[in-house]
């Protein structure tokens, strides 16, 4: 049977009051009633209870993760790298998958997470006044992953400036008819990429003198057969693209499918490109944007852990940290090669 406080107050003849101030430590607690409480506690084999040392001290050790999906490989990296170095802290993670548009405004409106947490990371929203309101009004540290708000810590990438850099590299290799497949920038969720990815793809058209073309704009919806779609339909127009720009690897990867049905040769025929540089990329010979989702992560989890702690490292860090990507030049835009 598990020793109790109330077993081990027994024991050593005081109250739980008491026990409970000797184990944590506190000075209010004479030597002698001290040394006959530990006694107690050893002979009993007591072990406190973390919940109970919790409310105590007033802290849950417990940092809250706000996603808006779980089942995409990049929110899957920030929730495993993140809940590493919380757990290497000594802290919990509790995750709040929003999933949907009700699940976001009722998130939003009850703020389940109060009273709950120590701080709280947000990965790749775009939040409104409205929800910045309410997590300011939690009173617990807040990190950003994907954006950046004055007042608050954040780590991310400039998608602006990646996008571009990958189209960049199209238009330099001749393309003048470069596709789009991206996401759904009215996606109620409006999380970071689709925006950003799509300005960055715009922008580089326009400094190269290209006009955009809304036609060769096509959601793939951030998945393998949203990009093979959306390349069936590109590939089946009368004036087709010579060169692909995917905001994400998955889209990617189902463009070069559908192009390999098609007969058609990579790169010569459909130049592809990437982002993200997922583990299959490099197997798929892909051409991708390569994201530190894992630094990203990491970085701003680390800070916030910081803050929680109030360490003077937490106070001469620079609040927004933007970490830097790389182009990873494969066969599908470069060689002979064919990726498939």
């Amino acid at each position: 049977m598990v020793a109790s406080i109330e077993d081990v107050a027994r024991r050593a003849g005081v109250s739980i009051a008491t026990v409970s101030r000797a184990l944590r430590g506190l000075p209010d607690v004479a030597t002698g009633t001290r040394d006959r409480v530990l006694t107690a506690a050893a002979d009993l084999n007591y072990v406190a209870s973390p919940f109970a040392a919790r409310l105590a001290s007033g802290r849950t050790t417990t940092v809250g993760l706000v996603v808006p999906f779980v089942n995409r490989w990049f929110f899957a990296e920030v929730i495993d790298t993140a809940e590493t170095a919380l757990r290497r802290a000594g802290f919990d993670l509790l995750l709040y998958n929003l999933g949907d548009r009700e699940g976001r405004h009722r998130f939003f409106d009850v703020m389940p997470m109060r009273k709950r947490v120590d701080g709280v990371l947000v990965a790749s929203l775009v939040l409104d006044d409205f929800e910045f309101d309410a997590l300011t009004a939690l009173n617990r540290p807040v990190g950003l992953l994907g954006i950046e708000r004055e007042g608050f810590l954040s780590a991310r990438i400039d998608d602006i400036a990646a996008a571009r850099s990958a189209v960049d590299h199209l238009i330099g290799q001749g393309h003048q008819r470069i596709a789009l497949i991206g996401g759904d920038t009215d996606d109620p969720m409006r999380f970071t990429p689709p925006l950003h990815r799509r300005d960055g793809y715009r922008d580089a058209l326009e400094a190269a003198g290209l006009e955009a073309d809304p036609a060769l704009e096509r959601l793939g919806f951030f998945t393998v057969e949203g990009g093979a779609e959306a390349a069936r339909y590109l590939l089946a127009r009368p004036d087709p693209p010579t060169a692909i720009f995917a905001e994400s690897d998955e889209m990617a990867y189902g463009a070069l499918r559908e192009a390999r049905r098609s007969g058609l040769r990579i790169p010569d025929d459909l130049a592809v490109i990437g982002f993200d540089d997922q583990p299959l990329s490099e197997l798929m010979d892909l051409t991708t944007v390569r994201q530190p989702v894992a630094d990203q992560a990491l970085d701003v989890t680390t800070r916030l852990l910081a803050l929680i702690s109030e360490t003077e490292d937490a106070l001469n860090r620079d609040p927004a940290v933007v970490l830097p990507t790389e182009l990873v030049l494969r066969a599908s835009t470069e060689g002979d090669a064919d990726p498939l």
